[in-house]
C-alpha cells in the first residue's frame, strides 16, 4: 500500500453494537426459554423480510417528502420507497393481510429479529435492537389480551425473574375518555400525549408535566415540544393514575367499575365503561388461572407510545432497582409490552381483523438478566487446536483435526505463520480451547501424541510459583497412543 494512500478509520457507527460469541451464546440460550414457553401456549414461528414499503408500516410513522424521519428508508430500482421495519407488528399484519385465505383464524405466531429506528441513540437506547414477539391475529375477546399478559408473566418465571417483575395492565379507552373529558380531540395532539404518558417510568411525573405542557429539554439541552394542554388539562390526565378497577358479582352477574378521582363526567362515558368491563373480565381470568397482582396487575398509568393500540394494553416491568447514569437507585423498568390494535390489519382489508399481540426487547431483557446473575454469559467453549509442530506434516495434523469433527468434536488445526509452540498454545488460550494436540517429531516416530488439557494446567499453574518447575512439571499433560486421538478426547471433554 503507497505511503500516500489513506487509512480508513475502523468506526462503529453511532446507535448500532457488535455482540461477541458470549454475548451471542447466552442470549441464544434466553431466547430459547422464550421460544419454549411460546411454543407451550400454542405458537407458531413465522419470518418476515427486513424491509417493508414504507407505506406497508403504517401512518403511525412520521409523514415527510422523504420518509426517513423515525426510519431507514431507501427508493428501489422502480422508485417505491422502502424502508426498514420499524417493529415486527405491522409486517405481521401485511403478511397475515396478503395471506388471508390459506391461515387459520384465530392465527397465532410469534417472530425473532432486528428491527430499526433512526432515532437519536443514547445510552441503552440503540437504532438497531432485537424483538421478540408473540401474536394472535382474529380473536376479538379480552381472553386474547389475557392470555398474552399471562404468557409475559411465565416468560419470565422461566429467565429466573420469579418476584422481580409484574406485568402491568390497562385499557387504551381509558386515556381516550380521558382526553375526551379535557377536551383533547386533535389526533396530533392525542398521540402526544400518548408518547408523553408512556415516558413516565423515565422521567417521573414531572417530566410527564413538562411534555404535556409546553415541552422538556434533557440534560444535553435537547428540547422536546410538548402536548401544549392547560394545567386543568394536564391535571385530568395525571388523574387518570388514581383510577382502580373493581370487579363486583351479583345475582345480576358480575360487574365493572371504574373508581377514583378525575372529571365528573368520566366514569359515565361509554368508553370508559367498556374498558372497565374488558379489564374486570381479564382480572376475573387471571384470578381463575393463579395469577395474582403480585404478578399481573391493573395499572393505569400504562398506555404505549404506539398509535395503532386499539384496546388493553401491557407491560412487563422489572421491579429491583439499579443505578443510573447519576448514580441514583431507580427501578428497572420495562422489557416489553404490548395491547390490542384492531384497526392495523383492516388497513389492508375492508372487514375488521381483531388482533392482539406483545413484544419483549431482547437486549435489554439480557441486560437485565446479566444484572441479576441469570444470564449465563460465559464464553463458550473453544475448539480443539491441533498445533502444528512441522509444517512438512500438515496433512497428519488435518487427518487429526477430520477425524475429530467426524467424531463431532469441534477442532481446527492451527493455520498461523508461527512455528512457535509457546504461541501456538497462547492461540489456544485465547481462543478459550479446552484441549490442544501436538505431535513432534519424536512424538511421530513413536507413534504417541501428547494431550495437553489446558483447564487442568491453568489451575494447577496457579499453584506454581517458579517457572522452571511449570516447565519441568508440565502440568495438565500427558501423552496418548495416536489411534485413541477421538476416544481419549471424548473422556478428557466429558470430564471437564
Amino acid at each position: 500500500m503507497s505511503e500516500k494512500t489513506k487509512l480508513i478509520t475502523p468506526r462503529l457507527p453511532r446507535g448500532f453494537e457488535d455482540r461477541t460469541p458470549g454475548e451471542i451464546a447466552a442470549v441464544g440460550a434466553m431466547i430459547d426459554k422464550i421460544r419454549k414457553v411460546y411454543e407451550r401456549y400454542g405458537f407458531d414461528p413465522v419470518e418476515t423480510p427486513l424491509f417493508e414499503y414504507t407505506e406497508t408500516l403504517g401512518k403511525f410513522l412520521p409523514d415527510t417528502d422523504r420518509p426517513n424521519a423515525g426510519v431507514f428508508s431507501l427508493q428501489d430500482d422502480d422508485e417505491q420507497w422502502m424502508s426498514l421495519r420499524y417493529d415486527l407488528t405491522a409486517p405481521l399484519a401485511r403478511y397475515f393481510a396478503e395471506n388471508f385465505e390459506t391461515l387459520p383464524k384465530p392465527y397465532r405466531s410469534y417472530r425473532q429479529g432486528y428491527v430499526f429506528r433512526n432515532e437519536k441513540p443514547g445510552p441503552g437506547r440503540f437504532r438497531q435492537f432485537m424483538q421478540f414477539d408473540a401474536d394472535t391475529v382474529g380473536a376479538p375477546g379480552p381472553e386474547a389480551d389475557a392470555e398474552m399478559c399471562m404468557m409475559m408473566a411465565d416468560v419470565m418465571d422461566a429467565l429466573g425473574l420469579q418476584g422481580k417483575y409484574v406485568v402491568r395492565v390497562n385499557d387504551r379507552k381509558i386515556l381516550d375518555g380521558v382526553l375526551s373529558a379535557v377536551d383533547v380531540t386533535d389526533e396530533d395532539q392525542k398521540l402526544t400525549v400518548l408518547r408523553a404518558v408512556d415516558k413516565l417510568d423515565k422521567f417521573g411525573v414531572d417530566g410527564v408535566k413538562q411534555l404535556l405542557g409546553a415541552g422538556r429539554k434533557d440534560e444535553s439541552g435537547d428540547f422536546t415540544k410538548g402536548a401544549g394542554l392547560n394545567e386543568s388539562q394536564v391535571s385530568g390526565v395525571l388523574n387518570m393514575f388514581d383510577f382502580k378497577i373493581d370487579v363486583t358479582r351479583s345475582a345480576e352477574g358480575t360487574g365493572y367499575n371504574l373508581s377514583g378521582v378525575g372529571h365528573p363526567n368520566l366514569l359515565m362515558t361509554d368508553a370508559i365503561y367498556d374498558a372497565a368491563a374488558s379489564l374486570g373480565q381479564m382480572k376475573v381470568l387471571f384470578d381463575a388461572a393463579g395469577y395474582g397482582p403480585d404478578r399481573i396487575k391493573i395499572d393505569p398509568s400504562v398506555v404505549r407510545g404506539l398509535e395503532y393500540y386499539t384496546g388493553p394494553v401491557f407491560e412487563i416491568e422489572l421491579t429491583f432497582k439499579v443505578q443510573n447514569e447519576k448514580g441514583q437507585d431507580v427501578v428497572f423498568g420495562s422489557v416489553g409490552g404490548g395491547g390490542r390494535y384492531d384497526g392495523l390489519v383492516s388497513r389492508f382489508r375492508r372487514e375488521p381483523v381483531p388482533a392482539t399481540g406483545f413484544s419483549i426487547g431482547v437486549s435489554r431483557l439480557a441486560n437485565a438478566l446479566k444484572l441479576t446473575g441469570n444470564l449465563g454469559a460465559t464464553e463458550p467453549a473453544g475448539p480443539v487446536v491441533v498445533l502444528v509442530m512441522d509444517k512438512a506434516e500438515t496433512a497428519r495434523y488435518q487427518a487429526m483435526v477430520s477425524e475429530l469433527r467426524q467424531a463431532g468434536i469441534r477442532a481446527e488445526m492451527f493455520l498461523g505463520s508461527t512455528k512457535n509452540f509457546g504461541k501456538q498454545v497462547a492461540y489456544a488460550d485465547k481462543r478459550n480451547s479446552p484441549i490442544v494436540i501436538i505431535e513432534g517429531s519424536q512424538e511421530r516416530e513413536q507413534g504417541i501424541l501428547q494431550v495437553k488439557d489446558l483447564i487442568a494446567g491453568k489451575q494447577a499453574a496457579q499453584a506454581i510459583t517458579d517457572n522452571a518447575e511449570w516447565k519441568a512439571a508440565r502440568p495438565g499433560q500427558f501423552e496418548i497412543r495416536r489411534e485413541d486421538l477421538v476416544s481419549a478426547v471424548q473422556k478428557l471433554l466429558s470430564e471437564q
